[in-house]
C-alpha cells in the first residue's frame, strides 16, 4: 500500500505501508505521508491531494479530516477496512467541520493486481 500527497502540484509527502517492518500499528502509508509532509510544509494544515493504492482504514481516514486534506483519490475499496465508503462513511459530507471530496475506485482493478502481488509475495517470505 502506497500514498503520495500533493499540494500545488508537488509531491510533499510520500508512504508507504511499514506495520510489519516497524512493528508498529501507526506506520500506515497515509500517515508516513501525511507526517512527511507537516515537516516539510511546516504545518499539521497540509491540505492537498492525497492518492492512495487502497481504501483508508478509520484511523487515516480521521488523520485526512485532522490534516484538512481537500481530495482523497484511491484504488481499490477494502471490504474489510475501508471507512471512506465500504465499512463506514467517515468522510461523509456534514459529519465532521471538515470535508473531504472523495474520488474511490480509480485504476481500481491496477491498484488490486499490485496489493495482490505484494501479499502474494508476503505469505511466500512466511509473514
Amino acid at each position: 500500500m502506497g500514498a503520495v500527497l500533493v499540494v500545488g502540484g508537488k509531491a510533499v509527502g510520500r508512504g508507504r505501508n511499514r506495520r510489519e517492518a516497524k512493528q508498529d500499528p501507526l506506520s500506515h502509508a497515509e500517515l508516513e505521508a501525511l507526517r512527511q509532509a507537516s515537516k516539510r510544509l511546516g504545518t499539521w494544515r497540509v491540505g492537498g491531494t492525497m492518492y492512495c493504492t487502497l481504501e483508508p482504514c478509520a484511523m487515516c481516514a480521521g488523520a485526512l479530516l485532522q490534516a484538512r486534506v481537500k481530495r482523497l483519490v484511491y484504488g481499490a475499496a477494502d471490504p474489510k477496512a475501508g471507512a471512506v465508503r465500504s465499512r463506514a462513511r467517515l468522510l461523509s459530507r456534514g459529519r465532521f467541520n471538515h470535508t473531504v471530496q472523495v474520488n474511490g475506485g480509480v485504476l481500481a482493478k491496477e491498484a488490486a493486481a499490485l496489493l495482490a502481488a505484494f501479499f502474494e509475495r508476503l505469505r511466500a517470505r512466511g509473514r
